[in-house]
């Protein structure tokens, strides 16, 4: 089987911190999002890995050049973003002879036994039941269990069964086919061509789809998502005090801090995760994220995202500041 992870997309959602990183490097409970995936699927057994890029797509390869060196990975390069099927049909040459692809978009964080995806005798797609369904792509269950319909953001949705971005593909070649004519033809939904569109196609082809119920899932666009995620995972983390201590220093955990940073005279947790080389002074910071190399000094933080190389002195509030960022309130 062949992971295909598709990290094109520009997060604007999540801007500032994407204008100067992609959205999948973003830091969650001490490591990038994208780490959080391969190291699911390698828990799986899913060895070869094909990852989607675009928007500063060279930060993506990079990293995982360097933190995962003998990962079997392709890279293949969207040039233009038009849905995500279209992502799909750019990587079509590396799919070649696959049996089984499984699908992970590269910006969720997700906790899901996905062995169980894997083992369907069935293609098969991770569903959560959401508040909203009008904002994702939706799946109708029809008697059997089985997948009768599959709607991108339908105005009036018949189910509350969303697709959480788990996608288990057995019929490759099938799938491939579906998005080509779509292209071909022009049909768009949305205008883009979407990938629950080329899935509806299968359906139709007569390919059977099992869902999957993912329990806990979060897709890490939005500020307060993301901090609820890193909250989450800082509390299902073993080890949730630093090892190390430091000067004049309070930690309440959990909390996650990174290699070779300066801190001292603080107040810090819980649920805060703290890049490398990061210097804290004087601060009390709770329920955030504060990226690599930045700076705090006399600063109250709480419910905060702020970016790597950020400068941050003298100010009691909740703040979302991107990168290479210098704040002075004194």
């Amino acid at each position: 089987m062949k992971a295909v992870i598709p990290v094109a997309g520009a997060g604007t959602r999540l801007r500032p911190h994407t204008y100067t990183q992609p959205k999948p490097l973003i830091p969650v409970a001490g490591k990038p999002i994208i780490a959080f995936i391969v190291d699911k699927l390698l828990e799986v057994g899913v060895t070869d890995f094909v990852f989607i890029i675009g928007y500063l797509g060279e930060k993506i390869e990079n990293y995982l050049q360097q933190a995962y060196p003998n990962l079997n990975k392709e890279f293949v390069f969207q040039s233009e973003r038009m849905g995500l099927g279209h992502a799909i049909w750019t990587a079509r040459n590396a799919l070649i002879g696959t049996d089984e692809i499984f699908i992970v978009l590269g910006d969720i964080i997700f906790d899901a036994d996905l062995s169980k995806m894997i083992t369907n005798p069935h293609s098969c797609l991770g569903v959560k039941s959401v508040d909203d369904p009008r904002e994702f792509g939706v799946v109708e269950l029809g008697d059997d269990n089985l997948v009768k319909k599959v709607v991108e953001k339908p105005r009036i949705p018949k189910s509350d069964l969303a697709i959480v971005g788990l996608y288990k593909i057995k019929e490759v070649s099938t799938l491939i086919d579906c998005i080509n004519t779509n292209i071909v033809n022009d049909f768009r939904t949305m205008g883009e061509f979407q990938l629950t569109d080329g899935l509806m196609c299968m359906i139709e082809k007569g390919v059977q789809f099992s869902s999957y119920t993912v329990n806990n899932w979060f897709d890490c666009g939005r500020k307060g998502i993301l901090l609820e995620t890193n909250s989450m995972l800082l509390d299902k983390m073993e080890h949730k005090t630093p090892v190390q201590s430091y000067s004049n220093t309070i930690i309440i955990p959990p909390v996650s801090i990174g290699e070779n940073c300066d801190i001292s005279n603080s107040i810090l947790g819980p649920h805060v995760t703290i890049g490398e080389n990061a210097t804290i002074k004087s601060s009390i910071v709770k329920d955030s994220i504060i990226g690599n190399y930045a700076t705090i000094d006399e600063v109250m933080l709480h419910h905060s995202v702020i970016g790597s190389d950020t400068s941050i002195k003298g100010l009691k509030q909740s703040l979302n500041i991107g990168d290479n960022t210098e704040i002075d309130f004194s």
